[in-house]
């Protein structure tokens, strides 16, 4: 039989960690002294301990570990099936991160975009056939709540663009669809953004699948921020066509 401290040596843990496991009912000693208190180890305890470590190093918790130890290999094989899952979602997560922040370095942008999915929407709008884009100060003297564009990068003459326009607009049904947005910062031009934000797609694989939604907004405070929602698609699936207004 083995004192407390004398396990944890053998093992590599600490005592700490063996009163933790008794508590919890993981790791019972063999018996404890009424007199002096001191928890005593078995062989038994000692292959227990082991087992429970590693199933640590397997990736289970504590929690998953508890309920699997005295288990048929079935449940086992069940838990680790789950671990498995969940490590790989984890990996994946954290490779998406570290492409995303390799490529903010690589390539410095001004806005950092966002994928999401949106719901459908309504609008009501006014056609525009734009040569520049600083024509649209001179069109739309009041900037509308929304602009819409096909565009998919730099124009290079005549564009198509939609301002809301209230109910006396022409309808404009927006579908479900799958987007990337992004905050334009205050000192960053529309333009600019746009441009950056295209670019971000394209080292991504995406193309544009439909008219980007360029939305003013304005809180309680008066405060005031731009976004950008440009609707995507995988770059090996045909893209939508533009819609071809005259």
């Amino acid at each position: 039989m083995w004192r407390i401290g004398v396990l944890a040596g053998m093992v590599g843990v600490s005592e700490r960690t063996l009163r933790h496991y008794d508590k919890i009912g993981l790791l019972v000693p063999a018996t404890v002294d009424r007199a002096t208190g001191y928890r005593w180890y078995g062989v038994t305890e000692l292959s227990r301990l082991e087992r429970i470590r590693g199933l640590q190093h397997l990736g289970l918790s504590l929690r998953q570990i508890a309920d699997i130890l005295d288990a048929p290999d079935a449940h086992l094989r069940q838990a680790l099936a789950e671990t498995v899952a969940a490590l790989r979602r984890d990996i994946a997560l954290k490779a998406a991160a570290l492409a995303a922040a390799e490529d903010r370095l690589a390539t410095p942008a001004s806005v950092l975009p966002q994928q999401a999915t949106v719901g459908g929407r309504r609008l009501h709008v006014r056609y525009l056939r734009i040569a520049h884009p600083s024509e649209l100060a001179v069109l739309c003297p009041s900037s509308p709540a929304a602009l819409l564009t096909w565009l998919s990068g730099q124009p290079t003459g005549n564009f198509l663009a939609a301002v809301t326009a209230g109910r006396g607009g022409e309808r404009l049904d927006l579908p479900a669809r799958t987007v990337v947005r992004a905050v334009v910062p205050p000192a960053t031009g529309v333009v600019r953004a746009g441009l950056d934000l295209f670019d971000w797609l394209r080292r991504r694989g995406l193309t544009v699948a439909g008219p980007t939604l360029e939305e003013h907004l304005v809180d309680a405070d008066a405060a005031s921020a731009t976004v950008l929602e440009v609707p995507v698609q995988p770059a090996t699936l045909p893209a939508h066509p533009a819609a071809d207004r005259t």
